[in-house]
Parts: structure tokens; sequence; C-alpha cells
């Protein structure tokens, strides 16, 4: 560990171990005057992940295949992952029966747009007849997973004997990693400004074989009341009513810090330039205006550690950072400094940005997992990604809703002696795609489960049926299911851990 890291450690200390995670890249070293705005700007190009958008990737010619021939995917969805239980429990066995719908591929007619219109996702109904083989009942709690992000969020439905029963939500971490720029940024290319989604099965595999990425869904939240902040609320800028031929009145807010006992996070900035050889930070906002959304809302400054140094708040003619930017006469702002926690003004934060929005989830959740992705990855650990050296919360808390994640849904039921229930999930699932033209599969597409990967379940007996109700052709598969041959119900071998199915549509 280096001189600098090792500061780092000591100035926050406090932080929860567990959220640091050893294997992550080292901070790099920030070129001087580095334009944080310009980097945001990149990675909106090439690296968001929002819903359906899919990160830029490479190209080929030819369909790429993974190491058990199954097609890669410059867009993967995730395959569909087994049940398990919170618990094992050697008394209880499952047979598993999973089909696989095309029913939402059907072309229903669309009267308002007068054309035929049809989905590329599918049906899944993935069910478990769990068997008690002991000699009293067994009070079992059973866990589901599926892949999604927050943003596209919509959860399976449990039925247990076809009655619906409720659920409690968890929620895994980021399941991806992050990526240079590809050099076209200066000093980005192998470092950390873009995301870089999971890609293959291979991923999920490493992400659940060891059980500790289910351990820290199921566990408690981090907790950093304990973690003291210093504040500086900016409320009431103005600039002058006639603002000439100036468009964009920008406050800059510039101070001095160490870098090595200092983090800084903002709400409401989008512009930065930071320099640690320097010691200097500049953090600006443009003066909103009675018609913006943003209009009579503070400005935050959170300072953690070592307070900041010698601050200056000015106007300027024009958004950015440039150091030629000619200042403006007429404008100001109310600065308050004051103390406070990082439990206390992330939750002032988070709830000032989700106001009037949905979320998908509960506050709590939300601000569990924009929590957990500022620990992980942004300024509060050694680890830093450059994506978040700006300090913008906002980029954090659109990378937890965007991201791909497993999450878990977690069910109660009691297995009688010697009897058996049907525990029933019901979900739509996204297809796998490519979105180059010169890929070989353009228009394909793909849909993939596991057998036990991340499951204490014993499953006696698994078996997968396709109901293809004629909208596809079958490229390529190892499920061994034979259209022309009428073989729509096959027998999955517990050996072969992922299955892959990809398709096009027959008319294509």
């Amino acid at each position: 560990m280096s001189k600098q890291s090792e500061r780092l450690f000591e100035a926050i200390s406090h932080l929860n171990d567990e959220m640091i995670d050893p294997a992550l890249e080292p901070r790099k070293k920030r070129k001087k005057g580095r334009w944080a705005a310009l980097a945001a700007c990149f990675c909106l190009v090439v690296g968001v992940v929002t819903g359906r958008i899919p990160l830029l990737g490479g190209r080929s010619s030819q369909p790429v295949s993974g190491a058990d021939g199954a097609i890669t995917f410059q867009s993967y969805a995730g395959p569909v992952l087994p049940m398990t239980l919170r618990e094992e429990n050697k008394n209880i066995t499952a047979q598993r029966a999973i089909t696989l719908d095309f029913a939402p591929w059907v072309p229903v007619w669309d009267e308002e747009l007068e054309l035929e219109r049809y989905d590329d996702h599918i049906l899944v109904t993935d069910a478990y007849t769990l068997t008690n083989h002991g000699e009293t009942d067994q009070d079992i709690t059973l866990l589901y997973p599926f892949v999604t992000s927050l943003h596209s969020l919509e959860l399976p439905v449990l039925t247990v004997d076809g009655s619906e029963v409720e659920t409690d939500l968890y929620l895994g971490s980021y399941a991806g990693a992050f990526e240079g720029g590809g050099g076209l940024l200066e000093g980005e290319e192998g470092g950390s400004i873009n995301l870089d989604a999971t890609e293959s099965w291979e991923n999920y595999r490493d992400l659940l074989s060891d059980g500790s990425y289910l351990a820290r869904a199921l566990g408690t939240a981090p907790d950093v009341s304990g973690i003291s902040v210093t504040v500086y609320q900016f409320t009431d800028p103005y600039a002058p009513e006639d603002r000439g031929e100036t468009s964009n009145p920008t406050i800059r807010a510039a101070f001095d810090l160490d870098y090595n006992k200092t983090r800084v996070l903002t709400y409401g900035f989008h512009a930065c330039r930071y320099d640690p050889e320097s010691g200097a930070m500049v953090q600006g906002f443009s003066i909103p205006e009675e018609r913006e959304s943003n209009y009579g809302e503070p400005f935050y400054l959170l300072v953690i550690g070592e307070d900041i140094k010698n601050l200056t708040v000015g106007g300027y003619i024009a958004g950015g950072v440039d150091e030629d930017t000619p200042q403006l006469e007429g404008c100001g702002v109310t600065v308050e400094r004051y103390e406070s926690d990082l439990d206390t003004m992330l939750r002032e934060v988070l709830t000032r940005m989700t106001n009037g929005r949905e979320t998908q989830v509960d506050f709590e959740l939300y601000y569990r997992v924009v929590l957990e992705q500022l620990l992980a990855y942004g300024g509060l650990t050694a680890q830093e990604k450059s994506r978040y050296s700006s300090g913008w919360l906002e980029d954090v808390a659109s990378d937890a809703e965007g991201i791909q994640r497993v999450c878990w849904l977690e069910t109660q039921v009691t297995v009688p002696a010697g009897g058996s229930l049907t525990v029933t999930v019901s979900m739509e699932k996204e297809a796998s795609y490519d979105y180059s033209c010169d890929r070989a599969n353009q228009g394909t597409r793909g849909y993939d489960l596991v057998t036990t990967l991340g499951s204490n379940l014993t499953c006696t007996e698994q078996t997968a049926t396709l109901e293809d109700r004629g909208q596809i052709e079958i490229l390529w598969q190892n499920f061994g299911f034979d259209l022309d041959a009428g073989i729509k119900t096959v027998e999955l071998e517990a050996e072969t851990e992922h299955y892959f199915l990809t398709v096009r549509r027959a008319d294509s």
C-alpha cells in the first residue's frame, strides 16, 4: 500500500472495512488541472448504463463465443438463477421445472400507431416442487435471485401452491467493474472512468460462488452516522437582471485542501477542476432561473476529514472552470458553514434528489445502495474510481440506479413432514443482444440459465420447456430442443452448469 493510501486509511479508518474491496484498482494519480466536467461528458457517451442502454464494446464480424460455446453478447442481461435456502436443509429436496415462453414475441396490432408491435423479452416460469423427507414439519426461508437494475426493476411473482405470497427484497451491490476511456482522454487508458458491465455468466459465477456477495446483501447496512461532516450550504444565488450576452452565469467556489486528509462530496455542482499536486479545487454551478427545477434549492459542499481552507466564491459569465473565464459583477450567494454527519447529509441530499420521483424501491433500500456504491468506489475509499473523482453525489446515485446487480426475494414456507408443496416464480426476462451493425449475430437474442450456481437447494430433477409460439428460429443452444421434431421439453443435467439459447425471429 502506498504512503498516500496509508494516510487516507488513517483519515477514514472508521469506515466499514468490508465495503473496501482489496481487489479494486489503486487510485491513479490525477493530471494537473484535469477537467472533471469533460470526463463526465465522455462517460455519458461511452459508459452510460441506464436500463437498456448498453456500454460500448468491441466489434467482430463473427459471433463471439464463450468457453462453453455460448454466444457472448455486447449487452448481457444475465442468466436465470436457481432458488436457494437461507439455511441449508438436508431434509428438503426439489424438482425444478422451468418454462421459457415466447408469448411476448407474438405480434399485436397497435390501433393508435397502425402497425404490429412485439417485445423481445420472454416470460419465465420457474417452478420448484419441494419435498420434506424428514419426520417433522420443516420451516424454511426461500431466497429467489434475479438479475436487474433499479432503473428497470420488475419484481418476480412468487406463489405457493397457486396462492401469491408476500416477499422481502434484498439488493446486491454492483455486479460489474470499471474501465478506462480507451485512451481518448489523457491518462485514462486502463483507468476507471467508465462502467464495465458484466459480460457473461462466468462473471456471475465469480460473483456468487463463495456466498460472500449474498451474505453482504443479507447483512446490515453500513452505518456512517459517526462520520463527521463540515457542511458548506449555498443558498439564494443571484445574477444581475441585465445579463447582457451572458447566457449561463455561474457561481464558483475555489479552495485549498490536503487531498490525503480531506474528501469533498457535492450536491448541485456540475463543474469541477481538481489538482492534488497544488492542493487546489474549484467547484461550480449555474445560477438557476425561476423556471428551472432546482430554483430555490440549496447546493452543498460536504467536507470529510480536515476542513478546506481559503474559500473564495465569485460569479462568472459562463459555466465550466476555465481559469481565464471573466468574472461577472452583480452575482452573489449566501454561504453557511455548519457541522453534521454523513448519514444525516446523505439522507438530506437523496431526499431532495428523489423529490417527486419514483425510485422503484423504498427510501431505505435506495439510500443503502447509493451509500454502498459511494463507500466501495467513491471518494471515501483509497480505491476511488476516477469516474467519481469530482465528488458529485448525483453521479453516484445515478449509477446506483442504472447498474446491474443480483437481487433476492425472500419468503417463508412450511413443508409438512413427508409432504410436498410447489413454489412457482413468474417473471419477465430481458434478452441479451448486440447493437453493432457489423456483428454476425446482429438481430439475434440470447437467453440463458444456470442449474446450481449460488444455490444450496438439492434438485433431484431439472427440466426445461420451450414455448416457442411459432415465433423463433434456434441458432445456437445446448438445451437439446428440436422444433422440427417436436422436442420442446428436455431434462437438464446438474453437471452442465450453464444452458444457453440464441434465437432470431422466424420471419427475419
